[in-house]
């Protein structure tokens, strides 16, 4: 099993290879991608299913013991983001051939895809701050051309902002990087964790915090999400949905690993991280009420729904982490989802300015069905994997008492509504006020009864469907989160895993306070 893990990264790598040696034959380029990431998404799964069986998946290259070698873990928490990240990644890429745009036009699109997904895999399974950093600019890397592909102004100036807030926060982490092994000696995180306690309690407050703003910048927390809503918008339709699916996850996935393995959660880092939830899920979505296209709404949210995920882990309990843990799952799909459909919202009509687009449930209804799905689960309306999401962040909010928080939480929900209603009330609903300017050929533009070639419907239609399936699986998702929980705020047996000092012991793993219904439940 553990030799599963560097496969995540060497596949896509090594079929990146492939494709720029194929690239003149572009339906051979489209099969090695396919295959690639079809075997990642099962190499996933069965990471998982490994990971939630066993407690850990550990892969020393070369045989090289911790803190010496490079060492690849996959856990619950990674098992999880794995798994759902890499279904991501395989939808979009079949998406993107069925879309007919840079795929087509640019030999690239491949290997340079298929970087970006081994660049997010490894942020997920690596054991040391090092390598985080590496995959993040192996991941970053990719985007910045995946963001400019087009090669219009508007991407280019979108895209420059991108790429220097991105050099900042890379400069940013370099730094940290270099202030973390000047006073530990070591970047593995298992090891780190117990030298990082041995620091005097300034020094590991200046390291929390400056990781926190390094891993905020990315995830897009307040106040350091400027750059977000006018990069993703301009990039090509694929490219906006896996960014905005997967990119800013990658920077919570850090913030949560970093802030339960290696410090030890003082008080006020829990009000710090509250404090900076409710502001972010409120600018959020204000943001989003501002605006007049369907793509910056959705970018706007994604802001806004950070700081959900960001509230679950400032209260530090199993309850919280676990639902921030759930959040993450998703929204990956659900926000991808949404994306998609704007896309084919563009295609269809020729624009995604809600001034510029009206009545597609009758012109379209499959893509209203498509984006009726997500865009409710986003909203948080029962039954659907967004209010179960919210409930649970809720419900361990009111445990602890942060009543703030959680009304804050409550109220964004319901400006999340009113914003998803203003997108189907002008999208679907009634008529457009204007013409967009440069609408293709209604031959070329509804293709078919679905509204848009198979290609781009199927994909879409199977991550809402995947929606829903978060919603029936409900009970085994959180309960997979919530052990993953457990061992994030308990990491005793990661470290001894990793370290490679004790066998792993359920009994030991578990040893973090539990609530009485929750003990009896835990293995």
């Amino acid at each position: 099993m553990s030799t599963l893990v560097p496969l995540t990264i060497a596949i896509p790598l090594l079929a990146a290879a492939i494709t720029i040696v194929v690239g003149r034959w572009r339906w051979l380029q489209r099969i090695i991608a396919v295959a690639a990431l079809t075997a990642v998404f099962g190499i996933s799964i069965a990471l998982l299913i490994g990971a939630d069986d066993q407690g850990y998946v550990i892969h020393r290259d070369g045989g090289w013991p911790a803190p010496f070698g490079i060492t690849l873990v996959v856990d619950r928490l990674a098992g999880l983001m794995i798994a759902v990240s890499s279904l991501v990644l395989l939808a979009v890429h079949i998406y993107a051939i069925g879309q007919a745009g840079e795929e087509r036009r640019r030999i690239a699109f491949h290997p340079v895809y298929l970087v970006l997904a081994a660049g997010v895999m490894g942020s997920f399974v690596t054991a040391d701050l090092f390598n985080l950093f590496v995959a993040f600019e192996m991941m970053l890397a990719a985007s910045y051309v995946l963001l400019t592909f087009g090669g219009r102004p508007d991407q280019v100036r979108s895209g420059m902002s991108y790429v220097v807030i991105s050099l900042v926060a890379s400069a940013l982490f370099i730094t940290t990087l270099a202030w973390v092994y000047t006073a530990t000696g070591t970047v593995n995180m298992a090891d780190l964790s117990i030298r990082i306690a041995e620091l005097d309690p300034a020094v590991r407050a200046m390291l929390a915090l400056a990781m926190l703003a390094v891993f905020g910048i990315k995830a897009g927390l307040f106040p350091l999400f400027f750059w977000l809503p006018d990069s993703y918008p301009t990039a090509p339709g694929p490219v906006v949905a896996v960014f905005a699916g997967l990119l800013t996850k990658v920077g919570v996935y850090a913030i949560i690993r970093t802030q339960t393995l290696l410090f030890d959660r003082p008080d006020y880092m829990g009000t710090v991280l509250l404090v900076v939830a409710v502001l972010t899920m409120v600018i959020g979505v204000f943001g989003a009420i501002a605006q007049d296209d369907m793509k910056r709404i959705l970018a706007f949210h994604i802001i806004s729904q950070i700081g959900y995920m960001i509230f679950g882990l400032g209260l530090f309990t199993v309850a919280g982490v676990a639902g921030a843990v759930f959040y993450i799952v998703h929204h990956i799909i659900v926000k991808t989802a949404l994306f998609l459909v704007a896309g084919l919202v563009a295609r269809r009509a020729g624009s995604s300015r809600l001034s510029e687009v009206g009545g597609l449930i009758r012109t379209a209804p499959v893509i209203a069905a498509l984006f009726a799905v997500p865009a409710l689960s986003l909203a948080g309306l029962p039954p659907f994997s967004g209010f179960l999401a919210k409930f649970a962040l809720a419900d361990a909010g009111l445990a602890v008492d942060e009543w703030l928080v959680v009304g804050a939480s409550l109220f964004v929900g319901m400006l999340t509504l009113f914003s998803m209603t203003k997108i189907w009330s002008n999208v679907f609903w009634s008529a457009p006020d204007e013409e967009p300017v440069g609408l293709a050929p209604e031959s070329e533009r509804n293709p078919n009864l679905l509204g848009a070639p198979v290609g781009m419907i199927a994909p879409t239609a199977v991550l809402a469907l995947s929606s829903i399936g978060v919603s029936i699986f409900a009970g085994a998702l959180y309960d997979v989160s919530e052990r993953a929980s457990i061992e994030l705020l308990e990491p005793t047996g990661y470290v001894s895993a990793v370290l490679g000092t004790d066998e792993v012991d359920d009994e030991v793993k578990f040893q973090v306070d539990l609530e009485p219904e929750q003990a009896e439940d835990a293995p």
